[in-house]
């Protein structure tokens, strides 16, 4: 037992070493302006930070965490499905998706979601 554990522990490290050496000699050395900038939601990080930012940018991002926290939402409900009555399980299930979509339409009445002003 204690020699399968000592050949396991063995070839454990000898993996370990040959991914390290390989990740060390894989590496490509040449640098582009454009890989070794960081990306910040479209921007060009060289040029004025002062620039106008899109205000249709950051509501499609908000609906997108908005919906997105809906999901979170919408499991446990999914996953209490069989333990509950299904009367009030349709109740509830209909009252939350009528929420979501007067907040769809509020937003597509606002204009929230038209891509060209």
């Amino acid at each position: 037992m204690k020699l399968i554990f000592l050949i396991s522990l063995i070839i454990l490290m000898i993996n370990f070493l040959l991914v390290l050496i390989l990740n060390l000699i894989s590496k490509k050395t040449f640098s582009d302006r454009e890989k070794s900038s960081p990306f910040e939601c479209g921007f060009d990080p060289k040029n004025s930070a002062r620039l106008p930012f899109s205000l249709q940018f950051f509501l499609i991002a908000v609906i997108f965490l908005l919906f997105d926290v809906e999901l979170t939402l919408l499991l446990p409900l999914i996953l209490t499905l069989k333990i509950s009555n299904i009367l009030s399980y349709s109740w509830i299930s209909m009252f939350f998706i009528i929420i979501l979509l007067m907040g769809l339409y509020h937003e597509w009445n606002q204009g929230a979601l038209d891509w060209a002003y």
